[in-house]
């Protein structure tokens, strides 16, 4: 079992940039699939950002461009820098990781709002006003 916690989340002006952390309780370096979702209240969670366990990476269209996701496996950190953030991007921001995970990144980005996908964190707020 791993425990994610997230930060970094808060309250910006359209244009502006916040980068948010995900600490894991344990290394997920190579056994697990990574990444970021988001839900915006009244709004389905959406898969924003992921990392496969080959490294590669998968982004959604809407943030493709603005968003970069990366971990620093000596911290056992999950990351996504958000530049350039628009009032559409104010929801709950949530981390998830799935053990044991095969899938490609691609897949990850369709599985991740998923409730079987494996552990999610408790999410941190991102407010973005126009």
């Amino acid at each position: 079992q791993v425990k994610l916690v997230e930060s970094g989340g808060g309250s910006v002006q359209a244009g502006g940039s916040l980068r948010l952390s995900c600490a894991a309780s344990k290394s997920l370096h190579s056994t697990y699939c990574v990444g970021w979702f988001r839900q915006a209240p009244q709004k389905e969670r959406e898969g924003l950002a992921t990392i496969d366990s080959s490294g590669d990476t998968s982004y959604a269209d809407s943030v493709k461009g603005r968003f970069t996701i990366s971990q620093d496996n000596a911290k056992n950190t999950l990351y996504l820098q958000m530049n350039n953030l628009k009032p559409e991007d104010t929801a709950m921001y949530h981390c998830a990781a799935s053990p044991g995970c095969r899938m490609t990144a691609s897949q990850v980005l369709r599985d991740i709002t998923k409730e079987y996908f494996g552990y999610w964190g408790q999410g941190t707020q991102v407010t973005v006003s126009s």
